[in-house]
Formats: structure tokens, sequence, C-alpha cells
């Protein structure tokens, strides 16, 4: 399947990735994106920077190398309330919210404590998608979750570094079980890089393999054209984004 959109992105911001946000909107261009999101980590994530940083891109150009750029976090889900580590005033100012576990900031506890953690989180109606949720060491209810995620159009994610198996490892079977149950029930996907180093941005082939092998229908998976992601922004029921009207 083709994939104009990286909903998944990082700068050195993020305390371990190594590039800056000209560098990976030059890459996302060589590598034949139309649109890319950057989404760093959020403050609670060692390394990671204040929540002013995420406010602030309400100064960032809406293109950058001729590549529309989505103002976006990666927050962290904190506990089984669902919370998230972003303060409400920053929502205006972001126009995508990825919600993922990570283990500093979350400890790994029992399948029944992540699958209250991500519903409560999507019930909570700030995010637009479930990062990286192949991972083992937070297994949960994937027919609950996906089920419920679908119902509130919050958008499940297929992540290209977790499907090359050496990172989040025990995760690409995962990946194709979570895939089928968003077929099932007729879940949006979207699909990210997870790109750490600038040379990953747009790199979604692993990604574009398991939907086609699972295949998943065109019209829910979000990335599939840059129309098709501002629809889903606006379904959430976010604002049009006026400089993107043409797209």
């Amino acid at each position: 399947m083709k994939l104009l959109v990286d909903t998944h992105t990082h700068t050195y911001a993020s305390g371990h990735a190594y590039s800056t946000l000209i560098e990976n909107a030059k890459l996302a261009k060589e590598n034949g994106l139309a649109m890319f999101c950057t989404t760093d980590h959020s403050e609670t994530m060692p390394g990671a920077p204040h929540y002013w940083f995420f406010s602030n891109q309400r100064v960032l150009p809406r293109f950058l190398e001729g590549v529309a750029v989505i103002r976006g976090v990666e927050s962290n889900i904190m506990n089984t309330s669902g919370d998230i580590d972003i303060p409400l005033s920053v929502d205006r100012n972001l126009d995508w919210v990825i919600a993922s576990f990570h283990e500093p900031v979350f400890k790994p506890a029992d399948k029944a404590a992540h699958t209250q953690a991500l519903i409560n989180v999507i019930r909570g109606g700030r995010v637009d998608a479930l990062g990286h949720l192949g991972n083992p060491n937070f297994d949960f209810d994937f027919d609950a979750v996906i089920q419920c995620a679908s119902e509130h159009n919050v958008a499940i994610e297929i992540n290209n570094t977790t499907l090359k198996g050496n990172s989040r490892v025990g995760s690409v079977e995962r990946c194709y079980e979570i895939a089928e149950l968003a077929k099932l029930h007729g879940a949006f996907v979207t699909t990210g890089s997870d790109a750490h180093f600038c040379h990953d941005v747009g790199n979604l082939g692993l990604v574009s393999e398991l939907l086609d092998k699972v295949g998943i229908s065109g019209d829910k998976v979000i990335t599939h054209s840059p129309r098709q992601f501002l629809d889903f922004l606006e379904l959430r029921g976010r604002e049009p984004i006026e400089e993107y009207h043409t797209l």
C-alpha cells in the first residue's frame, strides 16, 4: 500500500534522537512523503522537553522543504486512569496526539491494568492514536481495546521500527494480530516510522507489507493520503488547517 504520511517521527529534542526538524523534512521529501508529523516525547520521558516546547509549535511553518508538517507529540500514558503528561492548555496548539506506554514512565504491570489504562486513554478524548501497541511488556486485551478505539475514532498505530524486530522484541507477531483485529472492528489505522534519525523518516516498507498481507482497506488507513489524514483529524473534532486546503 502506498503511504504518503508518516505520523510518528522524533527530533533531537526527544533526548535520544539525532536530527533536526529541517533534516527530517528534507528526508521526508527525498523518501516521497507529502506530509509528516513531528512527535517528540513529552516531558516525563527521561531527556524530553518541557511542555512549552509543544505549546510553542504554533510558530512552526506549515510546510518545510515542500512537505506538510503536522504539529504533534508522543505523550506518555501515566496511569490506569488514562492520564497523559501534557497539560490541557497545550492541546489547542497541537494537531495530533499519540499516547504510548514507555517503561521509564509506566512500569509494566499486568494485562488488566494495561487494558484499563488504554481504554481510559481512548475515552478521555484527548488522544488521536495509540502508539506501538505490539510491545509484549504491555500486554492487553486486544479485542476490547481495539473495539473501543474503533467506537471512539482513535487510530491504531502500526509502527515500522517495531516491525524490524530489534526494538520491543517480540512485537512482530502481535502487530499482525492487532492489525487483523483492527480490520475486523473497522478501526482506523495509522502508520509511523518512529524515526529517531532523519534517514528513517518515511521508512514505512514493513508497515506497507503488513497492511497488504492483512488486507486492510485503504479507506481505513489514514496515512494513505494527506487528505485522508486531514479528514480523520476533522472527524476527531479538530478544526480544519487552512494552509492545507489544497491537499
